[in-house]
């Protein structure tokens, strides 16, 4: 018996490839869709924790920047305690400078020789007066060549001049001063200087001490001998 179909399979037939296709096309989207939430994921992670990394660094260099202020102020301060401390001990140092000036002075400066002024401008004073004759004057610029404290004396300017109708000669120099040497420097120098002394003193006694005991040694073998002698 023979069977005729006459449903419109054609159009069923359509009706489940255009299912399939779309339900391709919806498995397709998902798929794609789920990349997407992945990749966007992924990303987002990663600037998520870039940002919080950057954040961090902020951080850190706002730490540093406050630790290099300090950093700077207390270097500020310890330029300036460095410079009082420099300060007080140029004082220190130059504190009998003038004591020291006016008693080379007088030291050093011959009769027959007057001080007019004295100007002092660091390590250089500048001396002006009056002399007898320019002898005199030669005299004071040894003196004060010799001077364990005035060094360099340069004289400036010599004229004649008359001072209560005598005839004069009438100076101007410049003298250096020569930097003493500090308490600390000459305390150290004393010390070895008393060593030195201590050594030099110390090598007759130990010299003496051997003659000392070779004499006697030579007098017991002389009085063994003379025991001996007696005996024989």
């Amino acid at each position: 018996m023979i069977r005729i179909n006459l449903l419109p399979w054609r159009e069923a037939r359509r009706k489940a490839h255009n299912l399939q296709f779309y339900i391709l096309i919806g498995m397709v989207a998902g798929l794609a869709a789920s990349i997407v939430l992945l990749v966007h994921g992924y990303y987002a992670t990663r600037i998520s924790t870039q940002t919080e990394r950057n954040r961090f660094l902020k951080e850190e260099n706002a730490k540093l920047d406050k630790e290099i202020e300090e950093i700077k102020k207390l270097k500020e301060e310890i330029q300036a305690l460095l410079s009082r401390k420099q300060v007080i001990e140029t004082l220190q140092a130059d504190r009998a400078q003038t004591v020291y000036l006016l008693e080379q002075l007088v030291r050093q400066t011959p009769d027959g020789v007057y001080l007019r002024s004295i100007k002092q401008t660091g390590n250089k004073v500048n001396l002006s007066g009056y002399a007898q004759s320019n002898a005199r004057v030669s005299t004071l610029m040894r003196n004060l060549e010799a001077s364990p404290y005035l060094d360099s004396p340069d004289l400036v300017e010599i004229k004649v001049a008359n001072v209560n109708n005598k005839r004069l000669s009438e100076f101007n120099m410049n003298v250096s001063i020569k930097r003493q040497q500090s308490e600390a420097d000459a305390a150290k120098a004393a010390g070895k200087a008393g060593a030195g002394k201590a050594a030099a003193a110390g090598a007759p006694k130990v010299g003496g001490a051997l003659a000392a005991d070779v004499a006697k040694a030579s007098a017991e073998s002389a009085q063994r001998a003379n025991d001996a002698g007696v005996k024989k």
